[in-house]
């Protein structure tokens, strides 16, 4: 049985680890389908909009189902699935900045330097866009702390 001090050490380091790669943790997804709500992340992008996914072009990734509108984009993201997937897990990014995990919306989404973040709701896109780059920052530094502490 671990002991109080055992415990309270574990909690102290989990507060200072090194902020994480955002898709080195588990994955935002409903517990009745797949994450971003079955839409295809390659998709984001080679064409600029997000297109549905199938269920017969899936794979399993972090524990959670992805979807891909064709194999050819399915094989692209088997062969290098962090380029492909959101950041911070899918959750929200600007709720990310703020220290908390919330779902998003896959149709309310942003691609900066070649990654992919998804917002909330259309009110959190309009804050998140006021300053993408400091709202980026603040949600590395928080991802692994807030998602340890869930």
């Amino acid at each position: 049985m671990p002991t109080r001090r055992f415990i309270l050490g574990a909690i102290a380091a989990a507060a200072f680890l090194p902020a994480a790669h955002a898709q080195d943790m588990p994955v935002y997804f409903e517990t009745d389908g797949a994450v971003m709500a079955g839409y295809d992340p390659v998709s984001y992008f080679s064409g600029g909009i997000p297109v549905q996914g199938l269920p017969e072009y899936s794979v399993i990734w972090k524990g959670a189902e992805w979807h891909f509108a064709s194999a050819e984009n399915r094989d692209l993201f088997e062969s290098n699935p962090r380029a492909y997937a959101p950041q911070f897990g899918g959750y929200c990014a600007y709720a990310m900045a703020q220290g908390e995990l919330i779902s998003t919306d896959p149709m309310l989404w942003d691609v900066v330097d070649g990654r992919l973040y998804l917002t909330h709701s259309p009110e959190i896109e309009r804050l998140w866009n006021d300053d993408r780059a400091e709202y980026i920052q603040m949600a590395e530094e928080h991802w692994p702390v807030v998602l340890y502490h869930q």
